[in-house]
């Protein structure tokens, strides 16, 4: 748990998640492939790659034939819901320095306000006449989104609808500089001139460490859903060379729909499944289409644990409790992509390792949320289970969840990478 607080800490956003993740992988033997050039993949090697900044895929050779074991793929999304900000046209008003943003995802919109933000992303620098892109983290205080006095506001804890546009104008807390501040604020912090600060990936966060509550739980910033992606780069990293091909894709852009070039509804993961089976010299592509057929995605993403002040927006027969262990999710239009059949082998996993596992729908009157799994699950042609710890307060600023959920899906997604899901299937 200690380990997920410091990597929640050094990933305030997609790009400095998938940063944190490189680094692990790095300091554990795994080399970087370029896309772009011919890869010599080495029998029990291991590998990683790299999207926009933002989406990894890492993998390990396994020692049987990929034809007949197939891939085991593991996979979460490195975004978290948040206020991107609006690079252009930064202004001063009332005395304050103040950028525009916008919504990324579906941020629980109140917990955002009279909060202490930092910002982080990634910033295309000119130095010595070449462009390139460079990380940017603040990592303390640097804005905020000031609320309207109640006293001006006097409707407001009857219910008040922000207006994005109008009302979630940040302030920067920075003195009179010229008339773009949010460029001097980058161009003093990277030390170029404001004229060599090229287009601006910048999203606001909140800087505090997660705190844990007693024995029980922590609360965090960026759980959903960088727990998750501690879970399966953890497991990846812990896990030795065995039969099967494991995999590990950490994809940005989840929530905002996946239809990007580093999300699950693009050819990232496609493409290298295919070109990790064609770089065996004898394989070819029916090869590629037997690995698929033989292969497993575990898609993780947070799970709603039953909230105890609103008990009735649950379903009574599926209403998973922190601590209570990793959920099964499941939804009869598919917004999560498990089957009986991929249910059955999460389960046999649990249950070889005696940890519980619970279950959620939604009430049949909410729609449900979606995940990585029902793309990848239709975009792959492989067999996918949705699963996920539960939380609290999914998607606001700070979100609760169950420390000994976290250690009992790290030992699952471990087992399932080592043993693989032949023992769990159906005859």
């Amino acid at each position: 748990m200690k380990d997920l607080q410091q990597f929640i800490k050094e990933s305030p956003s997609a790009y400095q998640a998938s940063n944190s993740i490189i680094y692990q992988l790095k300091n554990n033997g795994f080399e970087y492939l370029d896309e772009r050039k011919n890869w010599n993949l080495k029998p029990g090697g291991a590998y990683y790659l790299l999207r926009n900044m933002s989406s990894v895929i890492a993998f390990r050779l396994g020692a049987e034939k990929l034809a007949k074991s197939g891939f085991m793929i593991a996979g979460a999304h490195t975004d978290s819901p948040s206020l991107k900000i609006k690079t252009e046209g930064g202004s001063w008003k009332g005395g304050s320095a103040r950028v525009s943003t916008e919504a990324y995802g579906a941020p629980i919109i109140s917990t955002w306000l009279d909060r202490e933000l930092s910002v982080a992303g990634v910033v295309t620098v000119l130095r010595n006449g070449v462009w390139s892109r460079s990380l940017i983290d603040y990592k303390k205080p640097v804005a905020v989104v000031p609320n309207l006095a109640i006293h001006m506001n006097r409707e407001v804890n009857k219910g008040f609808e922000y207006n994005k546009q109008n009302h979630l104008q940040a302030v920067l807390g920075i003195g009179k500089s010229d008339n773009d501040p949010l460029r001097s604020m980058v161009s003093n912090l990277l030390n170029v001139e404001p004229l060599d600060i090229g287009e601006m990936d910048l999203f606001l966060y909140d800087p505090g460490e997660g705190s844990f509550l007693g024995d029980e739980y922590f609360i965090a910033p960026r759980i959903d859903n960088l727990a998750m992606c501690h879970s399966v780069l953890s497991a990846l990293i812990s896990s030795k060379i065995s039969n099967t091909t494991q995999v590990a894709v950490f994809y940005d852009n989840e929530e905002i729909g996946s239809l990007t070039y580093q999300g699950a509804n693009s050819s990232f993961l496609s493409e290298i499944l295919e070109r990790i089976v064609l770089s065996g010299k004898e394989n070819t592509r029916e090869d590629y289409f037997r690995a698929k057929a033989a292969s497993f995605l575990i898609s993780a993403d947070g799970a709603h644990a039953v909230h105890p002040n609103f008990i009735d927006k649950h379903d009574p027969d599926y209403a998973p409790r922190l601590n209570g262990g990793p959920v099964i999710k499941l939804n009869a239009a598919f917004k999560y992509a498990t089957t009986s059949e991929t249910a059955l082998v999460f389960q046999g996993i649990c249950d070889e390792l005696s940890i519980p596992f619970q279950k959620f729908a939604g009430r049949s009157d909410i729609p449900s949320g979606s995940t990585i799994g029902a793309i990848s699950a239709a975009n792959l042609g492989i067999r996918t289970v949705d699963v996920g710890n539960p939380m609290w307060a999914m998607h606001s600023i700070r979100e609760t969840y169950g420390m000994r959920d976290h250690v009992l899906m790290n030992k699952i997604l471990i087992h399932y990478y080592n043993k693989g899901i032949s023992a769990y299937e159906q005859q």
